[in-house]
Order: structure tokens, then sequence, then C-alpha cells
């Protein structure tokens, strides 16, 4: 690989510097794209260009982006289904009387009661990142819509409740993978240093909290503050200008006329993409294991090594076809109609598949570059024991920004602290919690991580506007992780 040097780090900025300015995400990041393959043609403007046309075309290359894309794509199917059958209509019936009955007894306010249950449903769909993600804001925007609480909060609550739970509880791909790279590293116990590294994972934690407090409290500051005034005093769920990530045509989509509402029509296609999800991580992962004492153990072994983006293509496939047999026995549509509503979802998400094929076209441009082995190396020479974690964290969260994506930050960043805790002999499992909560800090900060995306996507919130309502949030908590690792570097060193 050519060495790039500081040119590496120019095409992930100035991607999200455009898309913040301009709010214009697609050029933004096709600005960046091209000047990343521009930079690496050694400035030919033709060999530039048609690099970054095949450079489109080699992230289809790779499965588990193909897989990626296409879930995006078959969710507008679901979202569709779910509306029309009369189960998203069904299922608010349902929490307008449970909320009824709350406020009779006088158990709590309802806006509270409801962000608390969308929190509560995203930390426990730990087991994939964009199935949480996509279930909080399929649930509960309907239900937002109508207490008048703005897309940005469902959006913040649906991102911020998704990584840190799935990093925290490592039953899953994401265990899987780190371990897998705390393996490579000469780690003799991957497992043990994994669990043993979640009590120093601080970020994650204190972003679950500060998701408590903020809806307990009621008390938001910044763009969300904004958001909720706007909110309150005109009844606007967006900003004047707003593009939100799914059109109204798939977010308001008609039930049928003359059929009764039913939340069953909801939660069974939901219920089924969530266990799926879980069946199909075990089913992808089951020729991996090894060593088996039991079905069980077998079970969660392979879950564990299973392909998160096999995953949760399988999974809406099912939750689809489900949707299509239970509709299919009630009388509710006929296949014909099925279809048409099948084309009709994708083609409303088509903007969504085209944003994810960008930004999985930026991190391949950034691989090319070596733009996160650049950010890491050029700390190498001065670490001290006791800086080593916070820099790993601040290093992490960069790279994780810049590229959109904590699973890769993960890979470049733990080769290298890994090795650097072993050289200065600093606390292992505290270098392994700052890389792992880094990551996920500067993926939540990025405009062009896949799990942001979905987040927007799923809340029908704007996407630069989720960002920028997100970030504030996330940079307090950051910093507070940050002072953590330079205070406990500094007493364990």
């Amino acid at each position: 690989m050519n060495d790039f040097g500081v040119l590496s780090i120019l095409p992930p900025l100035l991607a999200i510097i455009l898309a913040l300015k301009t709010r214009q995400v697609y050029i933004s990041l096709v600005v960046g794209i091209w000047l990343g393959w521009l930079i690496i043609s050694d400035w030919n403007l033709l060999e530039g260009t048609i690099a970054t046309l095949e450079g489109f075309v080699e992230v289809f290359k790779n499965p588990g982006n193909t897989r990626t894309i296409m879930f995006s794509a078959l969710v507008g199917a679901l979202l569709i289904f779910i509306q029309y059958s009369g189960g998203v209509r069904g299922f608010i019936l349902g929490i307008d009387k449970m909320l009824l009955a709350m406020e009779k007894k006088r158990i709590g306010k309802s806006r509270v009661v409801v962000e608390l249950l969308a929190l509560a449903t995203g930390v426990l769909l730990f087991i994939e990142t964009s199935i949480s993600s996509l279930t909080v804001g399929t649930l509960y925007r309907p239900i937002f819509d109508r207490l008048k609480i703005p897309r940005e909060k469902l959006a913040y609550i649906a991102d911020s409740s998704s990584a840190p739970s799935s990093v925290l509880i490592p039953f899953n791909a994401w265990g899987a993978f780190i371990m897998g790279l705390l393996l490579t590293q000469g780690i003799e116990f991957p497992f043990r240093t994994m669990v043993s590294a979640m009590a120093f994972n601080y970020y994650p934690m204190i972003t679950i909290v500060m998701v408590f407090v903020v809806i307990v409290s009621r008390k938001d500051f910044g763009p969300m503050a904004r958001a909720e005034k706007r909110t309150r005093e005109t009844g606007k769920l967006l900003n004047d200008g707003a593009r939100p990530m799914v059109s109204e045509e798939i977010t308001s989509y008609e039930m049928k006329e003359g059929i009764k509402p039913r939340a069953l029509n909801m939660v069974v296609p939901l219920a089924t993409m969530v266990v799926m999800m879980v069946v199909s991580l075990a089913y992808t992962g089951w020729g991996e294991v090894k060593e088996v004492t039991s079905f069980m153990h077998h079970f969660t072994q392979a879950m564990g090594r299973g392909s998160g983006s096999s995953a949760v293509l399988y999974s809406v496939t099912c939750a689809i076809m489900v949707a299509m047999i239970l509709y299919r026995v009630q009388g509710l549509m006929k296949v014909k109609k099925m279809v048409s509503l099948i084309l009709k979802g994708i083609s409303e998400l088509m903007p969504l598949a085209l944003l994810m094929m960008l930004a999985f076209s930026i991190s391949h441009v950034c691989n090319s570059l070596g733009t996160g082995v650049y950010v890491a190396g050029i700390t190498e020479g001065w670490l001290s024991p006791a800086l080593l974690p916070v820099v790993v964290f601040i290093l992490s969260s960069f790279i994780a920004f810049s590229t959109g994506t904590s699973w890769g930050t993960f890979a470049i960043m733990i080769s290298i602290a890994v090795p650097m805790a072993d050289l200065h002999g600093s606390n292992l499992f505290l270098v392994v919690a700052a890389t792992m909560g880094g990551g996920v800090f500067g993926d939540h900060c990025s405009p062009i991580s896949d799990t942001t995306i979905i987040s927007s996507m799923a809340s029908a919130s704007d996407h630069i506007d989720h960002v920028r309502t997100q970030l504030p949030y996330a940079l307090l908590t950051g910093t507070v992780a940050a002072l953590l690792y330079l205070l406990l570097g500094f007493i364990m060193n």
C-alpha cells in the first residue's frame, strides 16, 4: 500500500464537512469518494473519475455490502405491509389504551412512558444493531408522532440504544468479531478478556444512562431542545425544508378500507424478523464451531460466529413471507396486491440503498488510502502507559468518525492497541475497552455511519438533523468517557 500520509484523511473529512454544511449528503459523499480516488490515481482527472465509477461497482463485489443494501431496500416492503394491513393502527390503539389506563391510575406521563419503552426495546434487541434501530423506529414512530415528539428524538433513542447495547452484551456477531480480533493478537482467553474489558467500556454505558436521564428529566439541550420547542409550539415533527430518509408515501401509507385494525398484523412480522435474526446468526455460524459440548453450547457459539449481513437479509425476507401468509389467510389482500406493495416499498427506499452504497464506497476508499492506519500510526512513538487508554479512545473515535464504521475501527485499532499495551505495560482490559468505546463514539457522531443512516431511516427523520441533534449528547458522554480513561490511566498504570 502507498503511503498517502495526511492526504488520506481529506476525503472522509471533506464528505462530512460538506454534508453538515450543505445538507446534500449524496453529493457530499460522491465528492469525497471522487477526491479519494483522485489522490490514489496521482491527481489524474480521467483515471480518478473512472476509478470512482469502478469503486461503486466494487461495493457489490463484497457479499456483506450487497446483503446490507438488499436488506435496506426490502425493509420498505415490510413497512408498507404492516401499514396497509392495519397493523400499525392496531398497535397505536393498543398503546393508547395502555397509556389511558396509566393516566387514570396516575402511573406517569405518556411521553416519558413511551420514550422509556422505546429505549428498553432498543437495549433488549442487542442481537444486531440494524434490527434494533429498525424495530424501535418502526414500532414507535406512529406513537411518537401522535404524542408530538420530534422525529429527531426517536432517531436519537433508536441510535443510542442499538450499538451501545450490542457492544456491552457480547452474545452476538459483535462479540464474535471482537473475540476473533483478540485471538489474532495472541490473547489466550479472548472471551474472558472481552468480558473483563466490559467493566471499563464507559461510552456505551454512559450513553444509555444519558438517554434515560434525558427522557425522565425532560431536559434537552442544543439542537434537540430547539426541535422539542418547534414540535411543542407548532406541531411540526420535522424542520422546515427537512428531507426525511423515508418519504411520507411510505410512513403514512393508508390502511386498507373496511378492515379491523389489528396489532397482530405488525407484531407478528416484526417478531418474526427478530427471532429469525437469532436463528440466522446461529445457522450461518453453525459450521464454524469445532468444539461442542451440548446443543445450547453449539447454538450460542454459532450465533456469536454468524454473519450479521446474512442474518439481517434472511430475517427481513422471512418477515415479509410470514406477513404475506398471515394477510392472505385473513383475506386482507391477494398475491397481486402483495407484489405491488413489495415493489412500491422497495422503490421508496431506493434512496436509502443508494446512501448505503455510497457509505460503503467511501469506506473502501479510506481502506485503500490507509486512513485508519495513518491516524493510528502518528501516535505510536510518544505514548506513555498512562496516556495510552485515553489516546486509544480518541484515535478510535476519530477513525470511526472518518470512516463511518466501528467494526473497521476495531479491526485497525485492536491490532495496534493490544501490542502497544503489551509494549508499554498498560492495563490490557482498559485499552481494549477504550478501543471498543471509541469506535462506537465515533460511529455515533459520523453522518456516514450505516447505523446512523438506518436510525434516520427507521425514524423517518432528516439524516443531517439526526446527526446535529445527537452530536451534543454524544460529545458530552464521549468527553466524560475520555476523562475517565485519562484518570484511570494514571491510577492503573
